[in-house]
């Protein structure tokens, strides 16, 4: 389980009540630990950007045990308890780290009036438009100023009018009367994603976020940004005024755009997805994700789309092409190309496969330029897990090797091809038509597909559930969030099967779900030995990876992220 021991910790009153807190953390941190129901409200203030202080809503009042300044010794009331030295004014909690003793307040009189000055000066310029706003639903303005606010207004006077529907980027519209110069999205832009393109014009209630001339927010991160807007000032171009969040059914995933393997979540509602956001992790992408992972589900939207199994270039039941698809394989020279995008039930179960008929196996490695930060060099987002599974026992090539020479001198009969185009391998598809016949596992159409004898059309990570391995040798799960297109079955029960087709004595494979394919795994793989699928946390399990720490991998130690400690945000 991926966590960090934290060892440290001091006690501190809470509103009268003892607590144990990780030493250091600030004051709205250690209430996290505390409880939720001792959350301090605040807007500027995010556990991976560095604090400013200027939304001034996370008052609360702090005080620390009295001493003799010259003796040290505690100074003790009337009835011999040591009095405690209050801040003679509120202080902000997120700049205010705990201490051994410390005493908190968090809902006096006192600040209940702070929270709510601070939360009336909030509103005098924002638009009243709740009800059409698309941060409705998950904005803690909105919740916030229901909790602190006076629930009336003062305010008498004509509001200011700023720019609405500004386009800051490609992928990101601003609405700036509802900006509330948190600075979240400036400090994300200069400290994360290294493109420091926003910030603030004009002065006091005129004030507008704005990018620099001549500069637009364009990178691979800019939809951070609106994840983190406390408010419905940063929308999604993409998403703006689609769907009320609150119809929306949220799934943990995992992003397949690289070997990172961010944690994602996906908000679909009725078999369509909406959008895609990153859901926090530590240990592998904090609480960002890059804007071109978020758009990947509409792959799967296009016309192109396999959906029907078919023999022959006719469309068949999944039994006939079962059928055809035992006949090939049983004729002898096999050839297998598999592929880093299945995931680890997939890649173990065409590993049986392999290994029953005696297949000639290759898989192809795909490489593209890394940023530093949360897109790896490797593009595929389980080529670990076919180390693990035994499927490959080496880096593969960025081409095909020793299995384009024996298929190009007729060795290779039969040819299985999962997610892979032979056109853009360098193969010859019209030279190979008549001697080699392929049974092609994908997801959309292709040169490949469209010559193929048989056509499995696979699942995309949204429509089934199953286990990837990170570049760091992380073991983490995504589950299914929309249904995929009718009659089709998910390629670990098509791999199944076609196992047990080939070999019915045996019963090769004998299970239902992916929690029972895992109490066949957990027995045959060193790796993971006693893994149960419900036991894996949703943050991941870390492997063993020393007998694979000699691998020249495509990342390099620069190339890998290197989220913060737990103990450094907690």
């Amino acid at each position: 389980m991926l966590e960090v021991q934290v060892t440290d910790t001091v006690t501190i009153n809470v509103d009268g009540e003892l607590a144990q807190v990780p030493k250091g953390v600030n004051v709205i941190e250690a209430m996290r630990v505390v409880g939720k129901e001792k959350e301090i409200p605040h807007y500027c203030y995010h556990p991976k950007l560095s604090v400013v202080g200027n939304c001034r809503m996370c008052l609360v009042e702090v005080g620390n045990p009295m001493r003799d300044r010259q003796t040290g010794e505690a100074i003790l009331d009337e009835n011999g308890i040591q009095k405690i030295g209050w801040a003679p004014k509120p202080v902000i909690a997120c700049a205010t780290n705990v201490s051994e003793g410390m005493h908190v307040r968090t809902n006096t009189p006192s600040l209940v009036d702070c929270r709510n000055g601070v939360t009336e000066f909030l509103l005098i310029n924002h638009p009243l438009d709740c009800p059409i706003c698309d941060q409705a639903g998950e904005c803690r303005l909105q919740e916030f100023s229901a909790e602190h606010g006076r629930g009336y207004s003062r305010f008498k006077e004509e509001k200011n009018v700023k720019p609405k529907r500004t386009r800051l980027g490609p992928r990101v519209t601003l609405d700036d009367e509802r900006c509330i110069l948190c600075s979240r999205c400036v400090r994300f832009s200069q400290e994360v994603a290294k493109d420091d393109v926003l910030g603030f014009v004009d002065r006091g209630t005129y004030s507008t976020l704005t990018c620099y001339p001549g500069k637009e927010l364009s990178n691979n991160y800019s939809l951070n940004t609106v994840d983190i807007c406390p408010v419905g000032a940063l929308t999604s171009t993409d998403f703006r005024f689609k769907m009320r969040v609150w119809f929306l059914k949220r799934t943990h995933s995992i992003c397949t755009e690289s070997s990172v393997g961010s944690n994602t979540e996906i908000w679909s509602r009725e078999g369509k997805i909406y959008r895609i956001t990153p859901r926090r992790n530590d240990a592998v992408n904090d609480t960002w994700m890059t804007d071109s992972g978020r758009g990947l589900f509409k792959e799967f939207e296009s016309e192109d789309r396999l959906k029907s199994y078919s023999v022959d270039q006719v469309a068949k039941s999944l039994d006939d092409a079962i059928a055809a698809t035992r006949a090939l394989l049983e004729s002898g020279s096999v050839g297998v190309i598999g592929s880093a995008h299945s995931s680890l039930e997939e890649q173990y179960l065409l590993h049986k496969i392999v290994k029953h008929t005696g297949a000639s196996y290759e898989m192809i490695q795909h490489i593209g330029e890394g940023d530093g930060l949360l897109m790896s060099e490797d593009r595929t987002p389980n080529l670990r897990g076919a180390l693990i599974t035994g499927l490959i026992n080496e880096l593969p090539e960025t081409q095909l090797g020793q299995l384009k020479g024996a298929i190009e001198s007729g060795q290779i009969k039969t040819l299985l091809v999962f997610n892979e185009d032979l056109e853009q391998l360098g193969m010859d598809l019209s030279k190979l038509k008549e001697s080699v016949q392929v049974i092609y596992f994908g997801s959309s159409k292709n040169s490949t597909s469209e010559q193929a004898k048989v056509v499995f059309p696979s699942l995309s990570v949204f429509e089934k559930e199953g286990t990837f391995v990170n570049q760091n040798f992380i073991l983490q799960k995504f589950k299914q969030a929309i249904l995929p297109p009718m009659g089709l079955m998910s390629d670990c029960g098509v791999l199944k099967a076609i196992l047990n087709e080939l070999d019915k004595e045996s019963n090769a494979v004998a299970m239902a779900t992916v929690d029972e394919l895992w109490g066949e795994i957990s027995e045959n793989v060193e790796l993971l030995k006693s893994v149960r699928w419900s036991e894996i946390p949703e943050e991941g399990l870390a492997l063993d990876a020393e007998a694979f720490a000699n691998m020249n991998f495509v990342e390099t130690e620069n190339l890998k992220y290197k989220p913060k400690l737990v103990s450094e945000t907690i």
